[in-house]
C-alpha cells in the first residue's frame, strides 16, 4: 500500500507551531485574587497581538531561572481590550511555575507566545467546567455577551466548595437561570452538592442534541466526555481543549 503525505498540510502545521512559538516580553500591569487561590492577571498586549475568545498561550516568568519554563494560560479577557487578562489557580502545594508567578507584582516581566488552539466557539450548547477548567469558557462568555449572542448556552460549574468558584457572581449575571453550580465537597443551600454524573446531566440537559464543551481536569473531561457519549452525544458535537 502506498503512503501519500500531504505536503502542503504539513508545511501549514509547521508555520502554525513557529508562529505559536514566537515570544513576546510583557509586563504585568496589575494582579488580584479572586479566590483564595485563584490570581487575575492584566499584563501588556503586544502590538498587533490577536485571539479568539477560548484560546491559550505558552508563558514564563522572564528571569534566567524560569524563561524556559514555558506553560499553557488560557485568555479570559477580550480581544478589543487594550491588556491581555489571564486568570490563574495558583498550586501551592508544590514547586512549580504557578506557585512563582504568585509573587509576582506590577512591573515584573513575563514571556509570552502567540496564541494557539484550544477550546472554540462553534454554537450554542451546554458549557460544562471543573473547578479552573472554566478559563477559557470566561473568555468565550465575555464575547458572546458583548455580541449580544450568549442567549442559548447553559454552564454546569463544578467544584469541590463555595470558596473555589471563580468569579461566580459574573457569570450568574451573565447567563441567569441557565447557570447551574455543584459543589462537591460542601452541602451549600441552593447548590447542588453532589459528582455530575450521567442522572444530574438527565436532569440538567435533557436534550443531548446539541454542542457540549467540557474542560476541567484530564479526569473530569474524561469522564463527562463518557456520561455524554453514553447519553447520546455525537462525538463531533463534544469539544474539548485541544
Amino acid at each position: 500500500m502506498t503512503n501519500f503525505v500531504d505536503t502542503e498540510a504539513n508545511d501549514t502545521i509547521s508555520s502554525v507551531k513557529e508562529i505559536a512559538m514566537a515570544e513576546h516580553v510583557v509586563k504585568i500591569i496589575s494582579s488580584q485574587y479572586v479566590t483564595h487561590d485563584v490570581k487575575r492577571f492584566q499584563i501588556e498586549k503586544p502590538k498587533g497581538y490577536s485571539f479568539i475568545p477560548g484560546q491559550a498561550a505558552d508563558m514564563a516568568i522572564n528571569t534566567p531561572a524560569l524563561k524556559s519554563e514555558l506553560r499553557p494560560f488560557t485568555f479570559t479577557g477580550l480581544n478589543h481590550w487594550e491588556f491581555l487578562e489571564l486568570t490563574i489557580k495558583i498550586y501551592r502545594d508544590h514547586n512549580g511555575v504557578t506557585k512563582e508567578l504568585e509573587k509576582l507584582k506590577k512591573g515584573d516581566e513575563l514571556v509570552i507566545s502567540n496564541p494557539w488552539g484550544a477550546i472554540h466557539y462553534k454554537g450554542p450548547g451546554v458549557f460544562i467546567a471543573g473547578g479552573a477548567g472554566i478559563t477559557p469558557f470566561l473568555s468565550i462568555f465575555r464575547a458572546l455577551d458583548y455580541d449580544r449572542k450568549i442567549e442559548g448556552n447553559t454552564l454546569i460549574f463544578s467544584n469541590k466548595t463555595y470558596d473555589d468558584i471563580i468569579l461566580g457572581d459574573e457569570l450568574k449575571k451573565l447567563l441567569k437561570d441557565k447557570y447551574y453550580n455543584i459543589l462537591t465537597r460542601q452541602h451549600v443551600v441552593g447548590f447542588l452538592d453532589k459528582r455530575l454524573d450521567q442522572n444530574m446531566l438527565i436532569d440538567l440537559v435533557r436534550d443531548f442534541d446539541q454542542y457540549f464543551y467540557v474542560c476541567g481536569p484530564d479526569k473530569f473531561v474524561t469522564e463527562v466526555s463518557q456520561h455524554l457519549a453514553n447519553l447520546g452525544a455525537k462525538a463531533d458535537s463534544v469539544v474539548i481543549e485541544k
